[in-house]
């Protein structure tokens, strides 16, 4: 986690209040709340641990200056106090790094606590035992744990999926399941030892029945009959629900219909992608010399694939609750339980964390799912060849969800520019756009979503929506420590000639800036010279290579045939920045 000084801190909480990751306390606070905060922290899986501003004194009463500076009295005798009951209180003695700093010129203790190892977990205080005596971060409080925190703890995430189910047989095997998974498995590997095993020793050796008999959760969730499945998870199903225009209403009669899947995953999958795929707009194309018309999706179906093996896979099934494929006029958004093992600004980078290695496993092998860590940046380069948006993701600790959200929506066609002239008065980019664009078709437009549809780090996602907000085009709804939220402005009249203190005007290094992003989005597919100033609509060669090949080359593209760089074939790639 990135180290704060207590002055930014305090900073962070007047703007947004505590968060996940930031607490504070102050003489009204107890020392067991404090402690608490400390449990926490140790506790929450993927949280990294967090910071606790000890002498912040909070008036609940107030909606504005909320958190003020109390101070710390007597700072050594404090942190030795602490360091002393983190130490003695708990299970395992917990570590945290305790600073004395200065605000207003008060002596405030910053406590960094780190998250601990899973093996030590959970951290408990000795008095009370468990499972009274654990806590976890939950949003911005500290909640005590329960029997079902307590099991995700123990079991621990990677080998949850292999728990055996017991009073489960080899005879709530669908046969049929098995019949797939064979055939996909010899598509891949003709040899594999495994085809030649009978039924009963194919599920052993895939640790999905156990020597003794009984499945395990892979065993159920992947070739369970749709009768063990009602009997003991009956709500691990998928529904795919159409919802009549583009937001979420609660006429439920009158504004959705829905498609329940359940059974062996094995068999599912593809009947909730033909299900996805039957309901997309079609494109007809007849080339020369066919007969016969093809048609298409608009939105490439491995992108459809990979989003709903992503649910299946990488869901917590510790929660008994569907997954949710909703298809608004205008997009597709899957809901799955489980926020983002990976840190929200490394989804789609190379690499895979999953709760569920054992289902992951299997799915893999039969070519079902990418290769690990592959999918997202599959979905993300085959989009964007489509003339769609590319796919946003949203992980969500507090409730504890995933969102993949696909727009069905290719930019800048005839409709997007009439409706972009209502900003002709303004100087936008292209990026700043299809940012008005998002927001239009989706209902709001945060940083994150900036950053994962353009390709480009938080801090100028958050720069270019702020300013959109100076403008008056966005109105900011809310903002956590790193996201903020905007709507459109339906208020907004754009006129001609705009005055420099209401919306300066981008400088031409901006706007050379701003080119680069898209040059480099651009060539996330290889791309020749010629195609990379077609995309520009540049034709000086010599200006080209001076303003945007050069400073690029080597830093964020780079040669595909490095070792002959005049090459006549010579294409240029972007460079995974992370």
């Amino acid at each position: 986690m990135k180290i704060y000084s207590a002055q930014e801190l305090f900073h962070m909480l007047c703007v947004v209040d505590e968060s996940v990751w930031v607490e504070a306390k102050g003489k009204s606070d107890s020392t067991q709340s404090l402690m608490e905060s400390v449990c926490s922290f140790s506790n929450e899986p993927g949280l990294g641990g967090g910071y606790i501003l000890l002498g912040i004194g909070e008036n609940t009463r107030s909606r504005d200056n909320r958190f003020y500076v109390e101070g710390v009295a007597d700072a050594d005798k404090a942190q030795l106090d602490i360091s002393t009951q983190c130490s003695t209180m708990f299970n395992f003695p917990v570590r945290p790094r305790i600073d004395v700093e200065q605000i207003e010129g008060k002596n405030i203790l910053k406590i960094f606590v780190p998250e601990l190892p899973s093996v030590q977990k959970p951290v408990y205080f000795k008095s009370r035992g468990l499972p009274q005596g654990a806590w976890r971060r939950i949003g911005s409080s500290d909640q005590r744990c329960t029997e079902e925190d307590l099991y995700t703890f123990y079991q621990d995430n990677t080998n949850f999926d292999s728990s055996i189910i017991k009073n489960t047989s080899f005879e709530d095997v669908d046969l049929e399941a098995v019949k797939y998974y064979r055939r996909c498995r010899k598509e891949v590997n003709p040899k594999a030892e495994e085809l030649g095993y009978n039924d009963r020793d194919l599920l052993i050796s895939l640790e999905c029945l156990s020597p003794n008999g009984n499945l395990t959760f892979a065993g159920i969730m992947l070739f369970g009959t749709k009768q063990v499945l009602r009997r003991f998870y009956p709500l691990m199903r998928t529904d795919y629900i159409r919802v009549r225009g583009n937001e979420w209403v609660e006429d439920v009669d009158e504004r959705f219909s829905a498609i329940e899947f359940m059974g062996p995953l094995m068999l599912q999958i593809d009947r909730m992608i033909d299900a996805v795929l039957s309901d997309l707009p079609q494109n007809f194309s007849l080339k020369e010399g066919q007969i016969h018309a093809t048609t298409k999706p608009d939105l490439p179906e491995r992108v459809i694939r990979e989003a709903i093996v992503n649910a299946v896979m990488h869901r917590s099934y510790h929660h008994n609750r569907p997954t949710q494929i909703i298809r608004y006029n205008n997009r597709i958004e899957i809901i799955n339980s489980g926020y983002s093992l990976k840190p929200q600004e490394d989804i789609g980078t190379a690499g895979s964390d999953t709760r569920n290695q054992l289902i992951a496993s299997i799915l893999h092998e039969t070519n079902l799912a990418e290769f690990k860590g592959t999918g997202i940046r599959t979905m993300r380069r085959l989009t964007m060849e489509a003339g769609l948006s590319m796919p946003t993701f949203e992980s969500n600790r507090k409730s504890d969800t995933f969102t993949i959200r696909l727009l069905l929506h290719k930019f800048f066609n005839e409709e997007d520019n009439v409706w972009l002239e209502r900003y002709s008065g303004v100087s936008l980019s292209r990026d700043q756009q299809i940012a008005l664009i998002f927001a239009r078709e989706v209902g709001a437009v945060d940083t994150l979503a900036y950053a994962q549809l353009i390709g480009v780090k938080m801090n100028l996602a958050d720069e270019n929506l702020g300013f959109m907000k100076e403008l008056g085009i966005l109105e900011q709804k809310g903002r956590s420590l790193e996201t903020a939220y905007y709507v459109l402005n339906q208020a907004f009249e754009s006129t001609p000639q705009v005055t420099p203190q209401v919306t300066p005007q981008v400088a031409p290094q901006d706007d050379i800036q701003t080119k680069c992003n898209e040059l480099v989005l651009f060539c996330r597919i290889p791309r020749s010279k010629k195609e990379m100033m077609a995309f520009l609509k540049l034709s000086d060669r010599k200006s080209f290579d001076k303003l945007y090949l050069k400073p690029l080359l080597n830093k964020r593209i780079r040669y595909t045939i490095p070792d002959k760089p005049n090459s006549r074939i010579q294409k240029y790639v972007a460079i995974d920045e992370n």
